[in-house]
């Protein structure tokens, strides 16, 4: 089983179901069959405008190829969902930390409830098994749940965090965390926010103020932007992209709860819509499952029929 195999199957299955029902007795695909590939890819939400997109480079490839069996129709989609996963034309592998850079700075931004601190926590256990040491920041003053939940995850990682009283200045704990770990010779530093979207304008000077702070210490930190999007939500998936990229620079994304959803598509829609590269993907609960994202292994297990009922 790939590593995408438990997070995908209900995307998968959902998407060739449908096919697979519409090219029934076919000898080549036609209206009907594009018309069930446009409803699976929306409701795996890729969104409308990737989808139109997906759809008018099928037909277009359909015309001039003449393309008639599942397993081909498999390829092709395969290969127009591959490209839109690329931000640039020269994407390689993921590389999700750069350890020249040291200590390399993330700081980690997402809405309440989608895993960010879950997401913090796995990173983090996933350095420090590489020998890698971490420093974390508990910059969401405003909950002591996420605090609190941070803290286990740090004790539980066995990496050292870096907190203050509720209601501190979010800023504040950012400079300690930097100033630790420069201190510490640490080689990564992980800096929660908080995730609040009630007013943007808030969270711009917030995310500023903390950015601001970091580069006292640390000249061009955070070297990192991570947004985590809980891909359950669909829709929200993609306002909550919007949001936080008008209030910061995102630079990259983690999708998080893959397994629990079959609306894995929306990891293609937004890439597709914001240009922004994703570096993690979640697909359990486990510590180990926070996985570094893998666009070849994504799309294979996503449009792979050996799980398909006949």
């Amino acid at each position: 089983m790939g590593l995408f195999d438990k997070g995908f199957k209900k995307t998968n299955l959902n998407f060739f179901q449908k096919v697979s029902r519409a090219i029934v007795g076919k000898s080549r695909v036609d209206e009907d069959v594009l018309d069930a590939i446009e409803e699976a890819l929306i409701a795996s939400d890729m969104g409308v405008d990737t989808t139109l997109r997906i759809i008018d480079n099928l037909e277009d490839r359909v015309e001039k190829d003449k393309y008639v069996s599942m397993e081909e129709l498999a390829d092709i989609l395969r290969d127009e969902i591959a490209k839109l996963l690329n931000v640039k034309e020269d994407d390689g592998p993921v590389v999700p930390f750069d350890f020249s850079k040291k200590p390399y700075v993330i700081m980690v931004v997402g809405v309440n409830g989608v895993g960010k601190t879950t997401t913090i926590g796995k990173i983090a256990a996933s350095l420090k098994a590489q020998g890698k040491k971490v420093v974390i920041g508990a910059a969401d003053t405003f909950r002591a749940a996420a605090v609190d939940q941070l803290v286990v995850w740090a004790e539980r990682a066995g990496v050292d965090i870096v907190r203050q009283d509720m209601g501190s200045d979010p800023a504040s704990v950012a400079y300690d965390t930097v100033k630790s770990a420069v201190a510490k010779d640490a080689d990564v530093v992980l800096i929660d926010t908080a995730g609040r979207l009630h007013n943007r304008i808030d969270l711009m000077n917030e995310l500023t103020k903390i950015r601001n702070v970091m580069r006292k210490v640390i000249p061009d930190a955070p070297h990192d932007v991570l947004l985590v999007l809980d891909s359950t939500t669909g829709q929200n998936a993609f306002q909550q992209a919007k949001e936080f990229s008008k209030a910061t620079d995102v630079t990259s994304l983690a999708v998080t709860k893959l397994d629990g959803s079959a609306k894995g598509g929306v990891v293609v829609g937004i890439v597709d819509q914001f240009k922004i590269p994703i570096k993690f993907i979640g697909i359990g609960e486990g510590i180990d499952d926070l996985k570094v994202f893998d666009k070849k292994e994504f799309v294979s297990s996503l449009f792979s029929t050996k799980d398909i009922e006949k």
